[in-house]
Order: structure tokens, then sequence, then C-alpha cells
């Protein structure tokens, strides 16, 4: 625009007269930049799977909700307010205490074209379930060649929330992660939960989808786009929450959060942190990881499940095979402890990772601190 302006000027035209037919374009073409930037708003974790439940039901009569009280109670946690008003007990429908039951029921939906959203009421209930979701869900399209779709979701909360006890703590994410034919997602944000639900409830193949309890009532920015009916987020796509260079620290689900304000801290002692947010399991995004591993040249991974066969442990591989030789330092898991949660808040705590847990882990990587094998 403005060298149409300098074009003009140069020709002869008059600089005030020629400003003057120029800023009215130029007021429209930045219009869209003032409204975008200024379009951030505060949105719950809960609100954006609501929102991202209620618009993909408007959008496809062929999906509907299914489990214990996401009817007439509105879900266990509210995630599905105003739902069964809007669409009727047909769409929303609420079943006995009987995972096995309703999401076989599901899972025979799917394979009739529907698609169904399975809400557990924690994703511990899912064992009732998990022949279904393994055996009937995550199977059959391989079985089938390729014949049969089973476009399914399975939500609800996973992980530790706070004092419920051990058979309400588990993390899944490795157990699912671990079975060719499901894809597994956690979200950490609004713009995650929002976009991860929408593009899960899309897809046609099974989704087994992981929130966290405790994020519900977190609030995040969300932009213009986010809000638009048509955002989702690609699967298998990590997010760089914050750029460094000195160090990757990878995580999930609510451990980002605990992973960004160990970043903080860290900066304050010259320790620039890179903290990526996984997003996704499986798929597991390992050229962004690797990619950050070349750059930072140490590794940090964060999960709030059990140490062995774990998340953490499947991307220490993956740098192992592919940039063991851009590493200068030993890989370092940050995990829950290896024992059933407890119920007492004081070793509950010590059971799941921490913010101190995170920066001492970034720091002997860095060559900060003496080494935990020294200091015992």
């Amino acid at each position: 625009m403005l060298g149409v302006v300098r074009r003009k000027v140069s020709a002869g035209g008059s600089p005030l007269t020629i400003l003057g037919q120029t800023l009215p374009f130029l007021r429209a073409a930045a219009a869209p930049l003032r409204s975008y930037s200024s379009a951030f708003k505060e949105m719950t974790v809960r609100d954006a799977l609501n929102s991202a439940l209620d618009e993909e039901m408007s959008a496809d009569p062929r999906v509907f909700l299914m489990g214990e009280e996401v009817g007439e109670y509105q879900g266990a946690y509210k995630i599905s307010k105003g739902l069964l008003d809007k669409y009727g007990p047909d769409r929303v429908l609420d079943t006995p205490i009987t995972e096995a039951g309703f999401t076989g029921i599901g899972v025979g939906a799917a394979y009739h074209g529907l698609k169904p959203v399975i809400e557990f009421m924690t994703f511990n209930f899912s064992m009732q379930a998990i022949d279904h979701i393994i055996n009937s869900a995550a199977k059959s399209n391989y079985m089938s060649a390729g014949q049969l779709s089973v476009p399914i979701v399975f939500r609800g909360p996973n992980g530790a929330a706070a004092g419920v006890g051990a058979q309400h703590s588990h993390c899944y994410a490795s157990w699912y992660a671990s079975c060719p034919g499901l894809k597994v997602l956690t979200p950490y944000s609004s713009e995650d939960a929002r976009g991860l639900l929408k593009a899960a409830i899309r897809d046609p193949d099974p989704v087994v989808f992981l929130e966290n309890e405790l994020l519900y009532g977190e609030s995040f920015p969300v932009s213009a786009e986010v809000l638009d009916s048509s955002f989702s987020l690609p699967i298998g796509k990590a997010k760089i929450e914050k750029e460094g260079k000195d160090v990757t620290i990878t995580a999930f689900s609510k451990m980002v959060g605990l992973a960004l304000k160990a970043a903080d801290i860290l900066a304050k002692e010259g320790i620039n942190a890179e903290v990526i947010n996984l997003r996704s399991i499986r798929p597991l995004d390992r050229a962004t990881i690797n990619a950050s591993v070349r750059k930072t040249n140490r590794l940090v991974t964060v999960e709030e499940g059990f140490p062995q066969h774990g998340v953490g442990a499947e991307i220490c591989t993956s740098v192992i095979e592919e940039s063991f030789g851009y590493l200068d330092a030993p890989v370092e898991r940050i995990s829950g402890a290896d024992v059933p949660m407890p119920y007492a808040a004081n070793l509950e705590r010590m059971a799941v990772p921490q913010v101190e847990d995170i920066v001492r882990a970034a720091k002997r990587a860095c060559y900060r601190s003496v080494p935990m094998a020294a200091a015992a």
C-alpha cells in the first residue's frame, strides 16, 4: 500500500490528497488485525469442552453423548450442561452404572455409522469397559481390512485429582497409547480442550480423550480463531508452549502447567528451558521432540503416571534412537511414584510430580547441581 503511495507521488500527485485517498484502505486493512488482537477472552476448560460438544452435536446429527449422569444432572463435572435441554434424551443419554454395557452399545452404534461420545466419570472406571475399547473399537478397522470404521470418542477425567485414593487417581495415558488402532489425546489448555475434542469427534477412528479434573475450572485466554465453530487442532502435533535453548521439557495435561512454572524459576537462574505440550500421546509428535532436543541437547520428560513403561520412557527411547549424538547430558524422567496413590494429603503430594522436581531435574541436566547418585 505504501508502495502505491510512493508511485503516485513520484507521478506528480499531491501527497496530502493521495494520503487522504489511501488512509481508508489502510484503516480497512488494519481493522481485522485490531479485532483479532483484541478478541482474546478467558474461557475455562469446562466451557471449552462444553462448547465443543455443543457445536459438534449441532453440526452433525449423528453425534450423541452417553454416560452416567450426563443428562438430568448435566454431567458429574458439568461438561454436558444444557445439552439435554437442547438436544433431548435421544442424543444425551443417561445410563445405569454399567460401563461395560453403555461402552459396548456405543461401539455398536459406531459400527452402524453413528458418532458416540462416551463419558466415563473417571477413566479408572474404563477398566470395566476395556474389552470393548481395545478388542472391539481399536482392532475392528484392521481386522475388517479397512471396511469397518469406528468413529467413537471415549472421554473423561484421567489421573490424579485430590484426596480420592488409589482407585480414582490412575493415569491411563501409557495404557491406551500402547494399543494400535487408538488415538490418545491429552489436552492442557482451553484451546487444547476445544480444538482437540472437535478433532476427536470428527475423526473416523476411536479416540481416547484424557482430561484432568483439576483443570476443568482453570481459565485460559482463547482467540477469535479458537472460538470459531470450524476450529480444530491437528491430531499428532505437539505445541511448543515456551521456546528455549538450554533444555527441553516435555509434558502433557496438568503437567504442562507445572513445567511452565518450572521454566519461569529456571529462567531466574539463567537456564532457558523449552516447554513442549505434547497434546497427543498416540500418535506422538516425535519430530517436534527430536528437533527441540537437537537444539537444546538436553531432555527432561514429565508425567504423573507410573515410571515403568511410561510415556516418558517412550520419549526417551525415541530421542536415544534418533538424536543420541546430540545429547550433552543423560535424559531425566520425572513421573509419579511407583506406588498406588496414597490417600493422606502429605503422602499424596510426595507421590505426584511437583514444580521443584522439574527444576532439580533440569538443573541436573544442565550440570548446575550435584547429581542424585553423588548426593546419595
